[in-house]
């Protein structure tokens, strides 16, 4: 099993945390991972991505041509990443705001109202987290237990301990959206 991904989106967004714990997450499974970070030219407000591989094989190269999973997280991103992925791979767009669809039919579209769920949950900053819990139902690439144990031991630590509740609700809801 290999999936390669691409989270993108604007710096502040949360798409390299997405991606550093899908990677961490892989690593706690024993599985090969890379994650490879891209900045545009400020990190709040300009545009970020990082590229993600998790596998059961030794991975070759961070760098990813096609990936099978891109997560949309801005209009931007979306319209960047939306050719670049695989005949039958999956984009999760966070529909919150994007106000198209991709145009490809050959994937699967899955839009994600993250925006809103984060702040039915009282923390816009969980929107990611949301998108994330989609991709872990959808591709069960990593367990959620193992998500949730990267979070309360590598990110949710000290002063932000108290958010590891409303993070779990997030990933919860993003699991109940996909089928």
């Amino acid at each position: 099993m290999m999936l390669e991904s691409i989270f993108a989106g604007f710096g502040g967004q949360g798409v390299m945390l997405m991606g550093q714990l899908l990677a961490y997450s892989g690593m706690y499974e024993g599985k090969n991972v890379s994650w490879f970070p891209s900045y545009g030219p400020e990190m709040r407000g300009g545009t970020a991505n990082c590229s993600v591989v998790v596998s059961d094989e030794p991975v070759g190269s961070p760098v990813i041509s096609e990936p099978h999973v891109l997560v949309a997280m801005n209009r931007p991103s979306l319209e960047k990443f939306e050719g670049m992925v695989k005949s039958g791979g999956m984009i999760f767009y966070n529909s919150s705001l994007i106000d198209i669809k991709p145009k490809r039919t050959d994937i699967k579209a899955i839009p994600v109202p993250a925006n809103e769920i984060a702040g039915e949950l009282g923390n816009a900053r969980v929107a990611n987290m949301v998108v994330m819990g989609a991709i872990l139902k959808s591709t069960g690439v990593v367990k959620v237990d193992t998500v949730m144990k990267v979070l309360t031991e590598k990110v949710l630590t000290g002063k932000k301990k108290d958010l590891v509740d409303v993070n779990r609700a997030a990933l919860q809801k993003g699991m109940e959206l996909v089928s």
